[in-house]
């Protein structure tokens, strides 16, 4: 291949790529909790752009590809809640979704203010899980949605280093 993956503030135009790339990451995790009517799956382009528009939204592209993204917005108290973050099947498991962590992380705090970094994961996903554990996140609490589904709450703060 050549071409390294580089990690950018996405644009309006990656949209399309982004929601695809989303739509086939997101079936994993339907599928682990037999819920294929997740918002990621069923998110419309225009809720994405909106997306794209307030807040943080990083990408990873190998050449012009899309392979990865991640969301951030801070809230009033300052803390950041990141979200939806993807890594292109293939591209799994070789450090990308920790870059793009880091990297939303990062922008969070120097552009919005970040005091404190909050995301959620299912329950049952082992992977999530143990990359956010990884990169200095602790459980702080977990919400039952449904019979088949708890939600598990992580924060760190921005001088939590893994």
């Amino acid at each position: 291949m050549g071409t390294s993956v580089t990690i950018s503030t996405a644009t309006d135009d990656d949209g399309e790529q982004i929601l695809k790339l989303q739509y086939l990451c997101y079936q994993a995790e339907a599928a682990l909790y037999d819920d294929y009517g997740i918002e990621p799956l069923t998110q419309t382009l225009d809720s994405l752009r909106a997306e794209l528009a307030e807040g943080c939204v990083m990408v990873a592209r190998l050449g012009r590809e899309v392979v990865g993204s991640v969301r951030g917005t801070v809230d009033a108290d300052g803390t950041a809640k990141i979200g939806k973050l993807i890594v292109h099947p293939r591209l799994q498991r070789h450090g990308l979704g920790g870059r793009l962590l880091a990297a939303v992380e990062r922008r969070l705090a120097e552009e919005r203010s970040a005091k404190r970094y909050r995301l959620f994961t299912g329950h049952r996903s082992e992977g999530n899980l143990r990359l956010y554990r990884n990169h200095g996140y602790a459980p702080v609490g977990t919400e039952q949605l449904t019979h088949r589904l708890s939600l598990v709450t992580l924060e760190k703060e921005p001088s939590a280093a893994p």
